[in-house]
């Protein structure tokens, strides 16, 4: 009997080169499989928030949250109005308040200096997540003017029992723990920036892209659908938000107006 061949060098040369062929094929593929994933694990979570805040409307009448603690604004800052409460009532873990695509912060209030990432979590003491209220879904008590500065308190939505639910955000990504977005919020000049200026263009907090040109969140009729980088202008923030104003395709924006690197997403 003769010999039996193994692989010559030429052959296994190109035996790697194919293998190597197909894992430049596969891997992008994989990726979007990944983030897919991570965006659907999202919506997920949202929709149990949903139930979380339901069920705490339906324990204070009907009612959001007032924006303050204990009835003061005593040691209820840095977003502690809403979480502190909802992790009492609920007991939620960590995991429940990051976003699978958002799930480290680089340190308590980082974002104050140097502004953030898509991709990067809050953090405030020793509380740590990727999620935030529209805080201008409050119920203000009566007699008070504004919420952490944040005015009118008539602008408030303060039930999620009003017309077209639907339109009004409730709890969304955002690199930091609370905002209040106003139509006229100018977008981000950067991706990465700029540094946070409390209620001056909140609207950056909520601007992040964390699933590739979109945001998930859940919306005051309690459901939940992804949200395009630039719909969130057109979106009811506010009893008083301008839904066709000047960073919509209604109020005449085109999409050289936009920062560059925001140019490249849908506009609405």
């Amino acid at each position: 009997m003769g010999r039996r061949k193994g692989f010559t060098l030429i052959e296994l040369l190109v035996v790697i080169a194919i293998i190597a062929l197909l894992m430049s094929i596969l891997m992008p593929a994989l990726s979007r499989v990944r983030q897919q994933a991570r965006k659907v694990s999202c919506q997920v979570q949202l929709k149990q928030w949903g139930l979380y805040w339901k069920m705490y409307c339906d324990e204070n009448n009907g009612y959001w949250l007032s924006g303050l603690m204990n009835g003061s604004t005593t040691n209820a800052g840095s977003g502690r109005w809403w979480f502190v409460p909802m992790l009492e009532m609920f007991k939620i873990g960590e995991e429940m308040r990051l976003c699978p695509q958002a799930t480290k912060a680089l340190g308590d209030g980082v974002h104050q200096g140097i502004g953030y990432w898509a991709n990067q979590a809050w953090q405030t003491g020793t509380y740590i997540g990727s999620y935030a209220p529209n805080g201008w879904m409050c119920n203000p008590p009566v007699g008070q003017t504004s919420v952490w500065g944040r005015s009118p308190a008539s602008d408030h939505w303060r039930t999620p029992n009003v017309a077209n639910a639907w339109e009004i955000p409730l709890f969304t990504g955002g690199w930091w723990v609370d905002f209040w977005p106003r139509h006229t919020d100018q977008p981000p000049s950067i991706a990465g920036g700029p540094p946070d200026s409390p209620n001056n263009n909140e609207m950056n907090r909520v601007c992040v892209d964390r699933h590739n040109g979109f945001l998930n969140g859940l919306f005051c009729d309690f459901s939940v659908r992804d949200i395009g980088i630039k719909e969130l202008w057109t979106l009811r923030w506010s009893k008083e938000f301008n839904t066709r104003g000047v960073w919509t395709k209604a109020g005449g924006a085109q999409g050289s107006d936009w920062p560059q690197w925001m140019r490249r997403y849908k506009d609405y």
